[in-house]
C-alpha cells in the first residue's frame, strides 16, 4: 500500500506541482489510514499482494468509515479530519483511473461541517432516563441491552472494545472488566455496583435464552448465538434512546463521551481518565477538559449573585 503512496505523491509533485509541504501532509494522511487498518484484527484488515503489504482493493467503505469514526475519537479538529479525508478522496480517485481499484469506498463520504469540534455527552439525567427505559423490558433482549450500556458507560468502552469481551475479560467478584484497545493494549477498568449486577442477571438469566452452542466465550450474544456485532448493538442503543425520549443521535461514542466528562466533572484526574479510556496520549483526553469548563462556566453563571 506504502507503495502506491509514492506513486500518488510522485504524481501530485509532477503532474500538479504541489509543494513539499503539501506533499509532506498527504503522505501522513494516508500513513495514518494505513496505520490503522494495520492495527485492525486479521478478519477486518485488507488482504495481501505479493508483495507481503495490504491492497488497496480491499479497503471496504465500512473501514473508511471505522476510520473516520477513530479520527472523530481522537479528538482530531472538524479542518484537520476534513482535510484527512480530502486526501483519501483523492488517493481513491488516482487509483480508480490508475485501474488500481475498481471501486471507490470513499463515494459518498461527507466531510465534517465547520463548528466547534466538541463531543456530545449526556446529561447524568439523560442516562438515568436512559436506563430506567431498558430496565422496563424483561425480555432477554433487554437484559441483555442494559447489561451492555451499564458496561460501556461505566467502563468507557469503545463499542469494538465492548462486543468484543468474553465472559472471562468480567470479574464479578473484583468488579473490573478487563478489555482489549487499540493496537492490542490490554487494561483493566473497575466496573461500579450495578454493573456488575446488569451483568451477572444477563449470564443468569439472559445470555442461555441466547446460546446456541455450549462453550461460546463471547459475553453478549445476538440470537443466533454469536457475538453480538458493533451495528447490532448501535441500532438497539438508538431504540433504547428514542423510547427514553432522549433526542440527538445517540451513539456508543456518546456513552464514552458521557463517561469521560461525568468522571472529570466529579473530580477524576485527567491522567485517570486517560489510563481508564485507554488514550495513547493524554492530549486525547483533555478535549473534555473543554466540556467540563463549560460546566463551570454555567455553574458560575447561574449561581453568582453578579453574573
Amino acid at each position: 500500500m506504502r507503495e502506491q503512496i509514492d506513486s500518488f505523491l510522485n504524481y501530485l509533485a509532477v503532474e500538479r506541482g504541489l509543494s513539499s509541504n503539501t506533499l509532506d501532509a498527504y503522505f501522513n494522511d494516508l500513513s495514518g489510514l494505513v496505520e490503522f487498518l494495520e492495527m485492525r484484527p486479521g478478519e477486518e484488515r485488507p488482504g495481501k499482494g505479493r508483495d507481503g503489504q495490504g491492497r488497496w482493493a480491499d479497503v471496504s467503505a465500512s473501514c473508511i468509515a471505522a476510520y473516520v469514526d477513530d479520527l472523530d475519537e481522537r479528538g482530531y479538529a472538524r479542518s484537520t479530519r476534513a482535510r484527512k479525508i480530502a486526501s483519501l478522496k483523492s488517493m481513491f480517485r488516482f487509483l480508480r483511473e490508475e485501474g488500481l481499484v475498481e471501486d471507490n469506498p470513499t463515494e459518498g463520504l461527507r466531510s465534517p461541517r465547520a463548528g466547534r469540534n466538541l463531543p456530545k455527552a449526556l446529561s447524568i439525567e439523560q442516562v438515568d432516563l436512559l436506563m430506567d427505559s431498558l430496565y422496563l423490558d424483561n425480555s432477554p433482549e433487554g437484559i441483555r441491552d442494559a447489561a451492555m450500556v451499564e458496561v460501556l458507560y461505566a467502563a468507557g468502552l469503545r463499542v469494538s472494545e465492548l462486543v468484543g469481551l468474553d465472559i472471562r475479560d468480567v470479574d464479578l467478584e473484583v468488579g473490573s472488566v478487563r478489555c482489549i484497545g487499540k493496537g492490542s493494549k490490554e487494561r483493566v477498568v473497575p466496573l461500579h455496583g450495578q454493573a456488575l449486577e446488569s451483568v451477572n442477571a444477563y449470564l443468569d438469566a439472559a445470555r442461555p435464552h441466547f446460546e446456541r452452542t455450549p462453550g461460546v466465550p463471547a459475553l453478549f450474544l445476538n440470537r443466533n448465538g454469536r457475538r453480538l456485532t458493533r451495528q447490532g448493538f448501535w441500532l438497539r442503543l438508538k431504540r433504547a434512546a428514542r423510547a427514553a425520549g432522549i433526542p440527538g443521535n445517540i451513539t456508543p461514542h456518546t456513552l464514552r463521551h458521557s463517561f469521560a466528562t461525568h468522571m472529570l466533572r466529579g473530580g477524576a484526574s485527567l491522567r485517570h481518565v486517560q489510563e481508564m479510556l485507554g488514550h495513547a496520549s493524554i492530549a486525547t483526553t483533555q478535549i473534555y477538559t473543554h466540556l467540563t469548563s463549560e460546566h463551570v462556566r454555567e455553574e458560575y453563571d447561574r449561581a453568582f449573585p453578579r453574573a
